[in-house]
């Protein structure tokens, strides 16, 4: 007997301007499953889950559900049909509380006053539902983690109570904790027959959750299969077309260069207490601990984004102060954010304008002109140095997917030229293909005597590529960690706080 889907993409294709995003695509769900789409970054994952969201609407091709064809001209309309959607970035109003933000599409009001003990009422069981009562829902969205944010985007769409639910990369910036608490939620969702499609780079959370997944590539469908028939490997090497092997880094062959940065009891009330470290030419000094460890505020202490910061840093052993990341950037240190949508682009501009933002005065002449020429030859270096996807150089930045947005704050990095580069969480939200494209970037730029300082919360990727590890917990080192002592399981008990 033939199975009868619940769900069907039937010759879906979808263009943008200079780029065919979706390819005649056709996918088959089951009512129920948690069906997985994979694929390198512009392979059509996130558009094709807005399509469905309607966010987008198609070029050709249809959609039907239960055996019914369905167009959205928008996003209310497929909401009222059931569908809720997670997003890679987080779509939200910032300026708004948490329960305000929960809320707003059916906020509880008398007379156009809104009650506002329904409302927090509302917002604290949205959050319970998956496990996230912590957050304060009287606070202002804009002042939480990334984390947190994440958390209050799951509990939006997990609340609609939807019959189809769209995860785009959900557990980017969640925790491990967080990230466990997500799997037994949607866990229990199939169980209630709902229907989740989830779009992933991290291959064990699909081999975890997911009971049939899509390749697709260059925006067409490569092949569906049931989890249970496919390995890690055979759906690598269909994502990239290639074979895939494990990134060994060179730069450790090398033999460490002169101490570059060195920092000192360096504090911040709340956040860090008593940081000391050294980094040298062509090191990778790791940073591992739980979200909200103290990594990302020392990076940016460092940086001169906290002007609470005291202690003292040094570079090429001369004391300085850095109190703006101006002054950061004419000692030679460089810094990617954690968060490249609010903290690392200007998505309004282009491709361009962004990377050459760090650098106005290299391709200026004494007027104060930009020169095109000089402009271009830097856009064309890093295009072709880290195979950024766009169709122009002239493309805004939020036109990109993810991965190559964060290529283009990596580029913007680069571009100054800085000696001391610090990373923070540099592949998150890019496949498998340009994760290793970076680490061997990474490895490239320490092997030419860069130091750079990685911060990241996948140990595997710490692992493999730092020459020593330090890990914090809540705004201490709690250990330090030569490459050859470093295992998984110590790293993890140092983050818990165990010996």
């Amino acid at each position: 007997m033939q199975q009868s889907f619940y769900l069907k993409f039937e010759n879906i294709t979808k263009r943008f301007p200079g780029v065919v995003a979706v390819d005649n695509v056709s996918i088959e769900i089951s009512k129920g499953c948690c069906h997985s789409l994979v694929g390198e970054n512009g392979a059509g994952k996130s558009t094709l889950g807005k399509i469905l969201a309607g966010i987008h609407q198609p070029n050709g091709g249809k959609i039907s559900i239960a055996g019914e064809e369905k167009r959205f001209a928008n996003a209310g309309q497929a909401f009222n049909a059931g569908i809720g959607m997670v997003h890679q970035e987080l779509e939200f109003c910032e300026n708004l509380s948490v329960a305000e933000n929960l809320c707003l599409s059916d906020l509880p009001a008398t007379a156009s006053i809104v009650n506002k003990k329904q409302l927090y009422e509302k917002a604290r069981q949205m959050l319970k539902v998956i496990g996230a009562e912590h957050i304060n829902v009287a606070k202002r969205l804009g002042l939480l983690t990334v984390a947190n944010q994440q958390l209050v985007q799951i509990a939006e769409a997990v609340g609609r109570n939807a019959e189809i639910l769209i995860f785009d990369e959900p557990t980017s910036s969640l925790s491990q904790a967080e990230t466990e608490n997500l799997f037994h939620l949607i866990d229990e969702l199939k169980r209630k027959s709902i229907t989740c499609i989830y779009i992933s780079h991290r291959l064990a959370e699909i081999f975890r959750l997911c009971d049939s997944v899509t390749v697709l590539r260059d925006g067409k469908v490569i092949s569906t299969k049931n989890v249970s028939e496919i390995t890690e490997d055979k759906l690598v090497e269909m994502m990239i077309g290639r074979n895939f092997e494990a990134y060994f880094p060179k730069h450790i062959k090398n033999e460490k260069g002169a101490e570059l940065l060195r920092v000192e009891n360096l504090s911040s009330p709340g956040k860090f207490e008593n940081i000391s470290f050294s980094l040298c030419a062509g090191q990778i000094l790791g940073l591992a601990g739980l979200v909200g460890a103290g990594r990302t505020e020392t990076a940016e202490g460092i940086f001169g984004l906290d002007n609470k910061t005291e202690g003292k840093i040094y570079v090429q052993g001369k004391q300085v102060n850095i109190s703006t990341p101006s002054q950061a950037l004419s000692y030679g240190i460089a810094l990617v954010p954690e968060d490249r949508k609010r903290h690392g682009l200007v998505l309004s501009m282009n491709v361009a304008e962004n990377i050459c933002l760090s650098i106005l005065k290299k391709i200026s002449n004494f007027f104060r002109f930009i020169k095109k020429r000089k402009l271009l030859s830097f856009v064309d270096k890093y295009f072709k140095l880290l195979k950024i996807k766009a169709a122009s150089p002239w493309v805004q930045a939020f036109g990109l997917s993810g991965g190559n947005q964060q290529k283009l704050v990596l580029a913007k990095s680069l571009a100054t030229d800085c000696d001391i580069l610090m990373v923070d969480e540099p592949t998150r939200g890019i496949d498998v293909g340009a994760k290793a494209e970076i680490h061997s970037l990474i490895d490239e730029l320490a092997g030419k005597g860069k130091a750079i300082l990685l911060i990241s919360s996948e140990l595997p990727e710490l692992i493999n590529l730092a020459t020593n590890i330090l890990v914090f917990r809540e705004g201490k080192i709690t250990g330090s960690l030569t490459r050859s002592e470093v295992t998984q399981q110590k790293v993890l008990r140092l983050m818990a706080g165990l010996n």
